[in-house]
C-alpha cells in the first residue's frame, strides 16, 4: 500500500453531505489521498474531479471499485443507494467506509456486514458520534466512575424543518427507503447514548408521523408521508438506569441537542445545536451537590489536524484518523463503527418500531 491510503469517493456533490463533510475532510487527513471520484454520470465526475483534485473520475461505481489504484472506498450517497456501491467495493476487496444507515433494510446490512468478513478487510460505518471528543470524554468520565452508579439518562434533540422543502428531498417522506428521522437523527441520537451509557435492555416506544403531508416549494404541492417525524423510546439500560429519548422533527425553534446522565456521585450533560454528528457538543459535569461547570475535553480524544473545521467535518475527520488505523494495523481504537456496529443498530430500531406497532415492552438483543 502507498504511503496514503488512496479513496475512491462514490457520491462526490458538492451540495451533499459528501461536499459538506468528506470532501472537506479528506483534503486535511495526512491517512488518506483523494484518489477518484465517482458520480452518476461522465461530466458531472468529471467536473467533481477537476474541482477536489482527484486524479480519477468515474461514471461506474463497479469500474472504480476494480480500479488497481484505490485501497479504500467511501459510499456517501442517499440511503437507498448504499447497497450496490458497498456490494461491488467489498467483492473487489476493498476497504470501505459507508455513511448510516448502512442499508435501506437491516436484511440489506446484514448481507453487507457478512460479505465483509467474507472478503477480510476492514469496514467503517458513518455513526460519527462514537468518535466525537466530548462524547468519548463522557464514556471515559462514567467508566472511571465520575458520576457513579448511573440511576438516569434523558435524551433529547428537537430539529426544525418539518412542513416544506424542496423536490430533491421530498423522496425522504417515504418511509420504506430508509432515510428517515426515526433511521437518521434518532438513529445517530440513540447511538451516541448507548455508546456512553451503555445498551438498552428492555423499550416501550412510539413512532409516529405527526405531520402527515410535506408542502413541495418548487412545485407547490402537498405531498402524504408515511416516513416517520417524532420518535419516542423509554426503556432500562443493561446496567439498570432508567432511559428515555425523544427526537422530533418539528415545525420551528427547535431546542437543539442534550443528553443528561444522572449518578449516584454526580450529574453530567452534553449540549449542542444539532446532533453530535452535526455540531460542536459541549460538555458540563458536577459532583456531589456543585453546580454544573463546563468540563474541558482533553486534547487526547482529537485525532485531526487543528485545521480540521468543526461541525460537519470534524467528526468525519475524526472517523477517517480510526479507519486508517484499522486498515494499517487492523486495530480498533476502541471506539470505531464498523459494519457489525452498524448491524446492531438496525436492529435494534425494528426493535423500536416493533413496540411501537404492537404498544407493548420489547426484549432488546445485546
Amino acid at each position: 500500500m502507498t504511503k496514503k491510503i488512496r479513496v475512491g469517493l462514490v457520491g462526490a456533490g458538492s451540495s451533499t453531505w459528501s461536499g459538506r463533510s468528506h470532501l472537506v475532510a479528506l483534503p486535511l487527513s495526512p491517512d488518506f489521498e483523494l484518489t477518484a471520484v465517482c458520480t452518476t454520470k461522465p461530466d458531472s465526475a468529471e467536473a467533481a474531479r477537476e474541482k477536489f483534485g482527484a486524479k480519477l473520475a468515474f461514471h461506474d461505481f463497479h469500474a472504480m471499485a476494480q480500479s488497481p489504484e484505490i485501497d479504500a472506498v467511501a459510499v456517501v450517497v442517499r440511503v437507498p443507494s448504499h447497497y450496490e456501491p458497498v456490494k461491488a467495493a467489498l467483492q473487489a476487496g476493498k476497504h470501505v467506509y459507508c455513511e448510516w444507515p448502512l442499508g435501506r433494510t437491516t436484511a440489506e446490512a446484514e448481507e453487507l456486514a457478512a460479505l465483509a468478513k467474507a472478503y477480510g478487510v476492514q469496514t467503517a460505518v458513518g455513526l460519527q458520534s462514537r468518535v466525537s471528543p466530548p462524547l468519548m470524554y463522557m464514556k471515559d468520565l462514567i467508566q472511571t466512575g465520575y458520576v457513579g452508579e448511573v440511576l438516569a439518562c434523558k435524551v433529547s434533540l428537537m430539529r426544525e424543518g418539518v412542513l416544506a422543502r424542496p423536490s430533491s428531498r421530498t423522496w425522504q417522506r417515504d418511509g420504506s427507503l430508509g432515510a428517515n428521522t426515526l433511521t437518521i437523527a434518532n438513529g445517530h441520537t440513540i447511538d451516541a447514548l448507548r455508546f456512553v451509557a451503555g445498551n438498552f435492555a428492555q423499550v416501550s416506544c412510539v413512532v409516529g408521523t405527526q405531520v402527515k403531508q410535506w408542502f413541495e416549494t418548487d412545485t407547490r404541492k402537498l405531498l402524504d408521508v408515511t416516513a416517520p417525524d417524532n420518535i419516542l423510546v423509554s426503556g432500562c439500560l443493561t446496567g439498570g438506569a432508567v432511559a428515555s429519548v425523544h427526537v422530533g422533527s418539528i415545525p420551528w425553534a427547535g431546542s437543539g441537542y442534550m443528553m443528561e446522565i444522572y449518578g449516584r456521585e454526580g450529574t453530567l450533560v452534553a449540549k449542542g445545536e444539532d446532533s453530535p454528528q452535526l455540531s460542536e457538543v459541549r460538555v458540563y459535569g458536577a459532583q456531589k451537590g456543585n453546580t454544573l461547570s463546563e468540563l474541558p475535553v482533553p486534547a487526547k480524544y482529537a485525532w485531526v489536524t487543528p485545521a480540521m473545521p468543526q461541525g460537519a467535518p470534524y467528526n468525519v475527520g475524526q472517523m477517517y484518523s480510526a479507519f486508517a488505523q484499522l486498515i494499517r494495523g487492523g486495530r480498533n481504537v476502541g471506539t470505531q463503527p464498523t459494519f457489525e456496529t452498524a448491524v446492531l443498530l438496525h436492529r435494534f430500531i425494528d426493535a423500536i418500531v416493533d413496540s411501537s406497532q404492537t404498544r407493548k415492552a420489547v426484549e432488546v438483543a445485546p
